[in-house]
């Protein structure tokens, strides 16, 4: 039973992603990390690595998808849940840009956080 409660929540802390991203709603996206996470990846060939209160500040100061009149197409390919840990592989793709996001998230007390962002464009 724990782990389909889990799943649920994981999958709702997502959407939050999804949605924070997709509308520029920082409030939802800054409740699904961690404080302390850091951010790496790369754009284009060319590393990235930013704090999450960076990384915040970017999102909000750029036009979100929607603005821009994307269409929403992320989607979840995997979530892998080990006890209090668990790994999500996404497709985000945004922006003009072909993203995968891994997400390492922990369960801290009785909430699921994102721990650590890695990412990349694939043409």
């Amino acid at each position: 039973m724990m782990y389909k409660e889990n799943m649920k929540e994981i999958e709702s802390l997502v959407t939050n992603y999804f949605e924070g991203i997709f509308y520029g709603d920082i409030n939802k996206l800054e409740t699904c990390f961690h404080e302390n996470t850091n951010i790496y990846g790369d754009i284009e060939g060319i590393d990235y690595s930013k704090h999450i209160n960076e990384y915040l500040k970017s999102v909000k100061n750029r036009k979100s998808p929607k603005d821009l009149n994307e269409h929403f197409k992320m989607k979840t390919i995997g979530i892998d849940i080990i006890g209090k840990i668990a790994m999500v592989k996404l497709h985000v793709p945004m922006l003009g840009y072909n993203y995968y996001d891994y997400l390492s998230l922990t369960k801290m007390g009785s909430h699921w956080k994102i721990v650590n962002k890695i990412f990349t464009h694939v043409n």
